[in-house]
């Protein structure tokens, strides 16, 4: 009775309908559901509609005909030219002097011989170029086994990184993103093929001595070369040098001629019997200033406007991952990168009060058809002339009052003899760096000097980082040779410093220097001290640091001259434009030089991917006027049939305004 009490309703109590309590219950169960969303969900979703879209515009382009792209492209901006090795078959050319490729800098691909436990099954696998695949996947253990040894700059325990061989060592850099691979086709249009053409592929991060040290690199070029003339009857070799690469062949022909045990032995007409022309592409005779900001402060114009995009993130220790501390532990390492420092001091780059290219301001200009126009305005200024000129003499200054400072309103102390203390927060960091033993003390003595030249960027570099400079002095000099018979310039550390050495006795040899112009490109800094004590770098490019003025070429702290983006004009154009010009000391047999420039022009629109009228450093190895150039030139053509020099800049007035001996 008590239970049928219990169940039995009070007569005033309504009894809920079955269907509302069904609906409340679904409204809970939605609500629930709502609130268990995240943003992880939302992240999981937008990666997945990123992948399908991916998936589905890759199998659409696999699917298309191969002409599509071209017929669309043709449809906007109306027939595209014939490629350069179609055009020439029609010509009749034909493969004549057999070709040697010299790969510059980070394009040459490295892959694993021998490894950590944490790279089990990478052996053989591309560490560089390629998908970049271990990146991501192991960022540590990459980091680890593309690092060379801080002391020796060869190999560390256990680890042997080297470099693939053959053509496609360098005719893709990633999937998709050509270097050699159009040279390459347009060649075997006229029938090339890979007995007659040579990739000399080498460990780009070595020093260049080093590189015939350990694997016997110099030695292989020299045996291919030998090889090929004799195979083809005796026809000498043209050879392709990129960036980099420039000036590492550069140290090859020094290398060729001279004694064993230092040199090849091949004896001092050893060029003249097997190479016929240098065709330098981007060659970076001088050095780069953009060398500098990496060895200083890991970073360049691009890195720093990502930095000040998105402030901390590269300075943040992410899955105790700090990116840029990580870069510049690695790649001080490799001793290849000093070979790009700026050469001949003051004499080339400039100082305080001047430079070469003073007074001109590449942002001005816009195409090759106004480019005459513009070089005609500056022939007609003078150094009385009221426009602002920009301080190019001046590699880094810390502020932009120093920069536009007077020499003699400069209150400069020197940093040379400062003491360096270390911060107190070096046991906590994951990631050693030189800046870590220098200290506050030596940050700030570094800010102190307020500007730095030519002059004294190597003093600079060899106080923020004397491990690297104490191994690369041992193989890279930046000096101008007042006698180049004394016999300290028979040492390898001067080969690859076209102001310290003579070309080879090599009379019917020619030299080209061919590249872009057009493009701004970095010339100089406006560097900003972070106080800290922590691990990061102390040095920052002040991105705020800007003009005002339209022609002015600073932006976010950088300023820019005329180039192919990463080589200045200057450094890629003097050489060939004054220094080799004649018969000088640096050329006492006269070989002959011309400088072919590539004006910039960027592709019309996406479908014609890179370009093949572009100047950029990388992208100019698509050029169609680049590529016939050479393949004239290997098929036996001289610089008559290209017409000899073709300028567009002022290289020859700015080599003018450099009072070098010769």
């Amino acid at each position: 009775m008590s239970l049928l009490r219990r169940r039995k309703a009070p007569e005033n109590e309504i009894e809920p309908k079955p269907d509302v309590e069904e609906d409340d219950k679904k409204k809970i169960k939605k609500n629930v559901k709502a609130q268990k969303w995240s943003c992880i969900d939302s992240c999981c979703w937008f990666v997945g509609c990123i992948c399908c879209a991916w998936w589905i515009l890759l199998f659409l382009y696999n699917a298309m005909p191969a002409s599509f792209p071209q017929y669309v492209t043709e449809k906007i901006t109306g027939p595209l030219p014939d490629p350069p090795g179609v055009k020439l078959q029609k010509e009749g050319l034909k493969a004549k002097h057999p070709v040697v490729f010299i790969p510059g800098i980070v394009t040459c691909g490295l892959e694993l011989w021998e490894g950590h436990q944490c790279a089990e099954g990478l052996f053989r696998k591309r560490l560089w170029g390629g998908t970049f695949g271990e990146v991501y996947k192991r960022p540590l253990c990459w980091l680890d086994h593309m690092t060379l040894d801080n002391e020796t700059g060869m190999d560390p325990p256990g680890i042997r990184v080297r470099p693939v061989s053959g053509l496609v060592a360098a005719d893709y850099f990633a999937p998709g993103y050509f270097v050699w691979a159009v040279l390459i086709a347009n060649l075997a249009r006229i029938g090339y093929e890979e007995k007659t053409m040579y990739m000399a592929a080498y460990d780009w991060r070595l020093s260049f001595q080093n590189t015939e040290v350990r694997d016997q690199t110099l030695s292989r070029i020299k045996s291919n070369i030998e090889l090929m003339v004799a195979t083809s009857g005796g026809k000498k070799t043209v050879i392709v040098p990129h960036s980099m690469g420039v000036v590492y062949f550069l140290h090859f022909m020094k290398w060729v001629e001279a004694p064993v045990p230092m040199g090849g032995g091949g004896g001092p007409d050893w060029c003249a019997k097997h190479i016929k022309a240098v065709m330098n592409i981007g060659g970076p005779f001088l050095g780069v200033p953009k060398s500098i900001a990496g060895v200083f402060s890991a970073e360049a114009r691009d890195i720093a406007v990502a930095r000040a995009l998105a402030p901390g993130v590269l300075d943040t220790d992410l899955f105790h991952f700090q990116t840029l501390e990580h870069i510049m532990k690695m790649s001080r390492t490799w001793d290849a990168t000093l070979s790009m420092i700026p050469r001949g001091g003051e004499t080339i780059w400039g100082g305080l009060d001047w430079s070469p290219e003073e007074g001109y301001s590449p942002c001005k200009s816009k195409s090759s058809d106004d480019a005459a126009q513009i070089s005609a305005h500056h022939e007609n200024r003078t150094t009385d002339s009221k426009e602002k000129y920009y301080s190019y003499g001046r590699f880094i200054s810390f502020g932009k009052d120093a920069v536009e400072a007077h020499p003699s309103d400069l209150k400069r102390i020197d940093f040379r003899g400062a003491v360096k203390g270390s911060n107190v927060a070096n046991n906590t960091c994951d990631v050693w760096n030189e800046y870590l033993d220098m200290g506050v003390s030596g940050a700030k003595a570094v800010e102190e000097y307020k500007v730095y030249t030519a002059g004294e960027i190597v003093d600079l570099l060899n106080f923020v980082a004397p491990k690297m400079m104490a191994r690369g002095s041992a193989h890279f000099s930046y000096g101008i040779a007042d006698d180049l018979d004394d016999p300290k310039y028979s040492h390898y550390k001067y080969w690859s410093n076209p102001l310290e050495t003579k070309l080879p006795n090599a009379p019917d040899m020619e030299i080209y220097s061919l590249y872009g112009v057009g493009i701004e490109t970095e010339r100089a800094y406006v560097y900003k001290r972070i106080p800290t004590t922590g691990c990061n770098i102390p040095f920052q490019i002040d991105t705020f640091a800007d003009e005002e003025d339209e022609g002015s070429c600073l932006k976010a702290g950088v300023y820019t001259v005329d180039g192919d983006e990463t080589v200045p004009a200057l450094s890629a154009g003097f050489m060939c434009a004054k220094g080799w010009r004649g018969k000088t000391r640096f050329n006492p047999s006269g070989v002959r030089t011309y400088v072919r420039e590539y004006y910039h022009a960027p592709p019309a629109n996406l479908l014609e991917g890179r370009g093949t009228q572009s100047g950029a450093h990388v992208d100019m190895m698509g050029n169609f006027a680049l590529i016939e150039d050479i393949m004239r030139v290997v098929a036996g053509g001289t610089s008559e049939d290209l017409g000899g020099d073709r300028v567009y800049s002022d290289i020859f007035k700015w080599s003018e305004k450099i009072n070098l001996r010769l």
